[in-house]
């Protein structure tokens, strides 16, 4: 398997007026992510409102993502709390060609290490054909993975786990391990991130900034001048004065009043933070297109 590497963002879900999920939009927000730069993208992370849009809608989304052109740039996130949910969803998507998934430990409970480990085990037994990404998020999940515990996984399922997510940021400086794909949860993490030997990075404002991400990207990569890195940096900054998919879905309703569709308890952001995101983005000198026609 080519190890996970570049700029893929943690893809937004389109959702109808009724809060029903729309498939085909949905899917077409993804694809064109990476028409304008993403390497790929992760269906149902957690900006993707994952833990609150129904299994059955989730499916079904699998199945017409199946028929992706991008098919294979595509990762899934579960977003469920069951082990036994999980699984079943992992089962479903292998079925379909996904193999590829974004896995984060259970919310609400207390935990340790081995209790992960242990989690993680009963996922690969059940679905060894399975690519994990681990998703390191203290804030949503209540566990932070421990380097430890990443090198403990990593040793028993070398052909499993693939990679982590690193949304708490304790890792990304200094889990070091071959072939393994480390991507930090942060476009300001993006350069010191690439510096120190990580792969990319997953992130959810990656909907609005992927040209930019990848041209910082692409400019390592390259050898060139990194000038365009702080203004990345300042972007990000801006969206994280506020709940992050409150913010994106009130940027792109600005041109397609359907991502002002959120499920509850989830909204758009009041009319004086909107009115000062859009300034602080307007100063910026930075813009984005809604992905979507209107």
């Amino acid at each position: 398997m080519t190890k996970i590497s570049g700029i893929y963002a943690a893809s937004m879900s389109v959702l109808n007026s009724d809060l029903s999920l729309n498939i085909e939009k949905t899917i077409s927000h993804a694809e064109n992510l990476i028409d304008q730069g993403c390497h790929g993208t992760a269906i149902f992370g957690s900006t993707g409102q994952a833990q609150l849009i129904p299994i059955v809608e989730k499916i079904k989304l699998l199945n017409h993502l199946s028929e992706s052109k991008y098919k294979e740039k595509h990762l899934i996130g579960t977003g469920l709390n069951s082990l036994n949910e999980t699984i079943n969803l992992m089962k479903i998507s292998v079925s379909l060609n996904f193999k590829k998934f974004l896995i984060m430990p259970p919310a609400y409970y207390k935990y340790q290490d081995k209790d992960v480990i242990n989690f993680y085990t009963k996922i690969i037994d059940a679905v060894p054909e399975s690519k994990i990404i681990l998703y390191n998020f203290e804030k949503l999940c209540g566990y932070k993975f421990s380097i430890e515990c990443v090198e403990k996984l990593v040793h028993k399922f070398p052909d499993q786990i693939v990679g982590v997510k690193d949304s708490s940021y304790n890792l990304f400086e200094k889990l070091k391990l071959e072939n393994f794909s480390v991507m930090p949860g942060s476009e300001s993490k993006l350069l010191k991130g690439l510096e120190n030997g990580c792969s990319g990075i997953i992130t959810a404002t990656c909907n609005a900034t992927s040209q930019l991400a990848r041209k910082v990207y692409d400019d390592f990569k390259e050898k060139k001048d990194h000038s365009l890195n702080q203004k990345l940096v300042n972007v990000r900054n801006t969206f994280e004065k506020y709940n992050l998919i409150s913010a994106l879905h009130t940027l792109f309703s600005k041109e397609n009043k359907i991502y002002g569709n959120l499920l509850p308890p989830l909204s758009l952001l009041s009319e004086v933070d909107e009115r000062n995101l859009l300034q602080s983005l307007k100063d910026l000198n930075f813009e984005t297109k809604s992905q979507l026609a209107a």
